[in-house]
């Protein structure tokens, strides 16, 4: 009988995927989907035991992700999945081996919104761990993303987002101690958006500070 691939992986980010492949998520590993939305990646990882929680802003999402917790694992608990906003989480510092953050960031309101999102994602990581974020950037397209403000911009598509360029990335890991463990990756769609692909580790010990 030929693989349902669509029920074995969900719509899973294509660049998630990717991860999966390199052998970068394990079983072993504590996973948090932070603005999970209705749980798009979470398909794979769910039906095959890996250790998850899940939060997003959005009761109605958080609904969905029970329905599709309970349907994907017999091990299942509703605590897995809360609601919460990504720049306030409930969790406690280094609680998590991996965390993905898709289509997320680029919501925003300013860069101090930004920087409190990106800063609390970076608390409860373990040291050692990998962050995987997916977020839209003006990297390719700058000429063509009209300021709004606080950092804020409309793009060709009509949409309204915060955006990062790639010396706001680079130095946001820098200001954290991360380490890219991939290079930046920018896709541009159809002349309309452009999406960037994060990964950064956070270092085994904690940095030395220099005197």
């Amino acid at each position: 009988m030929e693989t349902d691939l669509k029920s074995l992986f969900g719509d899973i980010d294509i660049y998630l995927f990717d991860q999966l492949l390199k052998g970068r998520i394990t079983k072993d590993m504590r996973i948090l989907d932070a603005g999970c939305g209705s749980g798009r990646n979470l398909v794979y990882l769910l039906r095959n035991g890996y250790s998850v929680m899940a939060v997003d802003r959005s009761e109605a999402a958080i609904e969905d992700v029970q329905r599709l917790g309970a349907a994907c694992s017999s091990n299942w608990s509703e605590q897995q999945a809360r609601v919460e906003t990504v720049e306030r989480l409930s969790f406690k510092d280094h609680s998590f081996d991996f965390i993905i953050s898709s289509a997320v960031l680029h919501f925003a309101d300013n860069e101090a919104h930004f920087d409190q999102m990106w800063d609390e994602l970076w608390r409860v990581l373990a040291p050692g761990g990998k962050l995987f974020a997916r977020l839209a950037s003006s990297i390719g397209m700058e000429s063509s993303m009209q300021p709004l403000g606080n950092g804020q911009y409309l793009l060709p598509d009509g949409s309204r987002r915060y955006l990062v360029n790639e010396a706001r990335l680079q130095g946001l890991a820098e200001r954290t101690g991360g380490l890219l463990f991939e290079p930046l990756k920018t896709v541009i769609v159809a002349g309309k958006r452009c999406m960037t692909t994060l990964c950064v580790q956070k270092p085994a010990q904690p940095q030395l500070t220099q005197l």
